[in-house]
């Protein structure tokens, strides 16, 4: 990163806010053909490297991470796409375990400029909408992977799976995340409805790997795998999470895998759902580097595994109080979070800071949070798609708790970390948004929560 010039980090940025002024990454259609055309005008740069696919309702991002830690510990040259970014886009593009240098994504968008004008163009002759940002940004991430070059892609999709821009990439192999109701809007009303959109990630001839996940979810990715002629593997029955248990900095944990058992195997993450979200991700690796016949030298997964980081996932980002930030926005990412810090945290009470955007199931979330939260310090994401934090406040009094109502996180965090300051028994968690962790980031950073006390 050091060779990272001003000018380089200005033509970033520029590329970034050519990216905003098109259709939000929110705006989704069912179009997976527009990104392949401007990809074959690139000559299909994804289609140059190994690819583990990866999709579910929660934990893809920790699990895409995961998986990349342990190939790159293979001493391959990897790169990780995921979404949506915490700080700063280029962290959804990695390559060998860092952000894409800002030089290499703005050289890359200089090549794929004229073809974007392109196929702008036979798109507004069809009548239809120009390429859009997650579009421009999943065609960017391919030509940077490719320019680099790497050896395999770990892909999180963005939305969905069978009609989400990365599925133009083939997967070599298909990892499932659990499976719940987020998006019912876009991918149906039913967990199997959303399983079926999930499915199409599945290639011929691929191989599956899956968490546990609702029976009805279960039965779909059963039926899609047979369909393609893919094998499929899910947690609980070909692999398993056998323990987990708390260590210093986070967990010890024993995976029954594919292909060999791995005892005791230290995880800096807490939360028994990264203990599952690591087991699927040994089970992933073990199907790309040895057809499930191949276990994972035990050096090679210490490494991986001990290196592995999950921004924004649990993360502490100050003491005197201790406060954590986790990016849980829907309930079951929520109900995970609570039974963290009841199992993993040893405190009595916890203020939450909670905002939330306008189109995820907020009561849901609530009602996750109820069981843990000794106060809420409502507030709201710095995004036009902010739920009202008057309404939020009124779903968390009718739940039983006491709310407090913020202007915005600032002011919300520092009332939070004054409640907690006075007793070692109390600590803060900021969550509900992926944006909202992202502010609490920049801001924990900024006033210097790891080392100061609250004011």
């Amino acid at each position: 990163m050091s060779d990272t010039t001003p000018e380089d980090t200005l033509r970033a940025d520029a590329v970034y806010a050519a990216l905003l002024a098109r259709a939000g990454e929110r705006w989704v259609q069912p179009r997976k053909e527009r990104t392949a055309r401007l990809l074959d005008y690139l000559g299909d740069p994804q289609r140059t490297y190994r690819v583990v696919h990866v999709t579910g309702t929660n934990g893809k991002t920790s699990t895409s991470r995961i998986i990349e830690s342990l190939l790159r510990a293979h001493g391959l040259r990897t790169g990780l796409f995921t979404s949506p970014h915490l700080e700063r886009f280029t962290e959804r593009i990695m390559i060998d375990g860092e952000p894409v240098l800002d030089a290499a994504v703005a050289d890359a968008w200089d090549e794929i400029q004229p073809f974007v004008a392109l196929v702008d163009a036979e798109l507004a002759e069809a009548g239809e909408d120009e390429l859009t940002f997650f579009e421009l940004l999943t065609a960017l991430a391919f030509l940077a992977f490719s320019d680099s070059p790497v050896d395999v892609v770990v892909l999180e999709v963005g939305m969905g799976g069978s009609w989400d821009s990365t599925n133009t990439a083939d997967g070599d192999v298909a990892v499932f995340a659990p499976i719940d109701l987020d998006h019912a809007d876009r991918l149906g009303d039913t967990i199997a409805k959303i399983a079926r959109v999930k499915s199409g990630i599945i290639k011929d001839g691929a191989a599956v790997v899956s968490a546990r996940q609702a029976v009805d979810a279960a039965a779909v990715l059963r039926s899609a795998a047979a369909e393609r002629g893919a094998t499929i593997a899910f947690e609980g029955e070909e692999f398993a999470l056998e323990s987990d248990r708390l260590a210093v900095g986070g967990q010890l944990i024993s995976v029954r895998g594919l292909a060999g058992r791995y005892d005791d195997e230290y995880l800096p993450l807490f939360g028994t759902h990264q203990a599952a979200n690591a087991a699927l991700a040994i089970a992933a690796v073990e199907s790309l580097i040895g057809g499930a016949t191949q276990a994972i030298a035990g050096d090679v997964l210490a490494d991986g595994l001990s290196t592995v980081t999950s921004p924004g996932r649990l993360q502490l980002v100050g003491t005197h109080p201790t406060v954590l930030v986790d990016s849980a926005h829907n309930p079951h990412g929520v109900r995970a979070l609570a039974e963290a810090l009841r199992s993993f945290f040893d405190f009595d009470e916890w203020g939450v800071v909670l905002g939330v955007l306008g189109d995820k199931d907020a009561a849901g979330i609530v009602a996750a949070l109820a069981p843990v939260a000794a106060e809420v310090f409502v507030t709201a994401p710095d995004s036009d798609r902010a739920n009202d934090p008057d309404a939020l406040a009124e779903l968390v009094e009718a739940a039983g708790l006491h709310a407090s109502v913020h202007r915005d996180l600032e002011e919300a965090a520092e009332s939070a970390r004054a409640w907690a300051a006075p007793s070692d028994r109390r600590a803060v968690v900021i969550a509900g948004s992926v944006v909202l962790a992202g502010e609490a980031m920049a801001l924990a950073d900024a006033e210097g929560w790891k080392s100061g006390a609250a004011s």
